[in-house]
């Protein structure tokens, strides 16, 4: 019995000798990655990089530190700089027991997930602003390059160049273009001064080339210098310097094509007295049709009449960056006098009379011509001696504007237009003088301009209709109505009831049957609506 008692003591104290060796065994394993556990907050954090779990530390301040040394040694592989993105997160937990990487670990998976993220090289480039449009270069050089590029188109004496300087005015480093006369070795006053073809050019062209003492009076043609004189961009132009991936910066010979070819630009002309539509598409270099689909809303095809006033949407062709210039020229031609206009307040702009017709003259001249790219803005004569003097054309006009015209109903579809047709129903005209639209019966009828009613009353085949005479002697009808509510001699305005449609005289069915008439005859309304 008691030998059993000692073996059991013994293999009690055996155990217990083995279960402490075992304790302090795992008690030094556990020891070097385990933080000493106090009751203070987060004692492990958690780290992660662009959302991936890279490794648990237990300082996480350390972790900006390890993303900039990872940073370092992804930039460190190539001779170029990099884009990486590096979106760092830190999730701190308080814990009894845990392990934690190492620095070497973490930095590891660091790198990984920022190679990935490496898009291309970038490298120091310079970018060139003009207006709203920016095209990305290698170098100042290259921006340099560019900008006179864009001068020697008009320049072929070399006269004019540019140079780059930091602008004073600006709190960050901008560099802006100055134009240089190499002639004189001045600077090209600044656009603020520089306005061409406006007054206060006029003193510097005078004075341009001539001693102190020289008179403009008592110089000769040939002691005029010929040529370019003056030079400036018309957009204001600033450089910045900066880092942009290889992709985003475009090599000097495409930025020079695509900065001086001319681009498409919207602009607007403004219709006068005298224009034509096939004169506008002369004047500015477009065909009749592209302008009816540029202007739908004013007009409808390539006949339809313009009034004065109206705005028309044009495409300017302009490249990105405007030069302008005066040059100034020799020449022996023969001239037109200037054309004189006569107003008449009693006439509308759409008359006018020719009181003197002109003749050519023959002159010989300096003339200093002010140009915007290759387009002629203006033009100064400088000195002239005139051989045969011209006469010039005197063109008496209107000035008061005419009325408008306007659809005399609201609504409507167009079931006759004006013109030849097929008769309906065998009792109508198989040239239409008007234009018919199709209304319920009853739809009030107005007055498409004001004027003084003529007639009100049976017009035979027209049934009921209105007859109204307008300031410009111009006639308008209103047929085939179902009750008039004017009569003659009474004057209405623009828009005023008059009467509503019906389907009396030589009529089918309910409509409105309209009319304009100029000097007695029926002309297309839909030309005047």
């Amino acid at each position: 019995m008691k030998r059993k008692i000692r073996r059991t003591h013994k293999r009690i104290e055996l155990g217990f000798i083995f279960a402490s060796i075992l304790a302090l065994f795992l008690c030094i394993f556990f020891m070097h990655g385990l933080p000493k556990f106090e009751h203070t907050g987060d004692n492990t954090f958690n780290i992660f990089l662009n959302g991936e779990f890279v490794g648990t530390i237990d300082d996480g301040s350390r972790a900006e530190h390890l993303l900039i040394e990872s940073r370092r040694k992804v930039a460190s592989r190539s001779s170029s700089l990099m884009f990486m993105t590096g979106d760092l997160e830190v999730k701190g937990e308080e814990l009894l027991f845990g392990k934690v990487d190492s620095d070497r670990q973490v930095m590891e998976k660091m790198q990984s997930i920022l190679s990935h993220t490496v898009d291309e090289n970038i490298q120091r480039s310079v970018t060139v602003k003009i207006e709203e449009y920016m095209v990305n270069l290698r170098n100042l050089q290259d921006a340099q390059k560019l900008l006179q590029a864009a001068l020697d188109l008009y320049d072929e004496s070399g006269r004019f160049v540019v140079e780059l300087s930091k602008a004073a005015d600006r709190d960050f480093s901008v560099i802006t273009p100055k134009i240089i006369d190499t002639y004189s070795g001045e600077e090209v006053e600044e656009k603020e001064e520089f306005k061409l073809p406006e007054a206060g050019i006029s003193e510097f062209i005078e004075n341009w080339g001539m001693s102190d003492t020289a008179k403009e009076e008592d110089k000769d043609f040939e002691d005029y210098e010929l040529g370019v004189f003056a030079m400036n961009f018309i957009e204001d132009v600033e450089i910045s310097q900066g880092y942009l991936p290889a992709s985003r910066v475009t090599d000097l010979e495409t930025a020079i094509e695509n900065v001086t070819k001319e681009q498409e630009t919207p602009g607007e002309y403004e219709i006068k007295s005298g224009d034509t539509l096939s004169g506008i598409s002369m004047a500015v270099n477009i065909p009749m049709e592209t302008l009816v689909a540029l202007n739908p809303d004013k007009l409808e095809n390539v006949n339809s009449t313009i009034h004065i006033g109206d705005i028309l949407t044009i495409t300017v062709p302009e490249p990105e960056l405007s030069v302008e210039r005066i040059e100034r020229i020799y020449v022996e031609e023969v001239y037109d006098a200037d054309v004189i206009y006569v107003d008449n307040d009693e006439w509308y702009t759409t008359q006018f009379q020719i009181l003197q017709q002109p003749s050519s003259g023959y002159r010989k001249a300096i003339l200093d011509i002010h140009y915007t790219n290759n387009k002629e803005i203006s033009k100064d004569v400088v000195k002239e001696q005139i051989l045969l003097e011209a006469k010039p054309k005197i063109v008496e006009r209107g000035t008061r504007i005419p009325p408008t015209y306007i659809k005399p109903i609201s609504g409507g579809r167009i079931s006759s237009y004006f013109g030849y047709r097929r008769s309906p129903g065998g009792i109508g005209s198989t040239y239409h003088k008007g234009v018919d639209w199709y209304v319920p019966l009853g739809t009030p009828v107005y007055a498409s301009s004001g004027g003084t009613v003529r007639s009100a009353g049976w017009g035979s085949g027209y049934g009921y209709v209105v007859y109204i005479d307008h300031p410009d002697g111009r006639q308008t009808r209103y047929a085939h109505c179902s009750r008039l509510v004017v009569s003659a001699g009474q004057y209405v305005n623009q828009g005023d009831l008059i009467a509503y449609s019906g389907s009396t005289g030589n009529s089918t069915g309910p409509h409105l049957h309209f009319e304009i008439l100029i000097n007695g005859t029926q002309v297309n309304p839909l030309d005047y609506l």
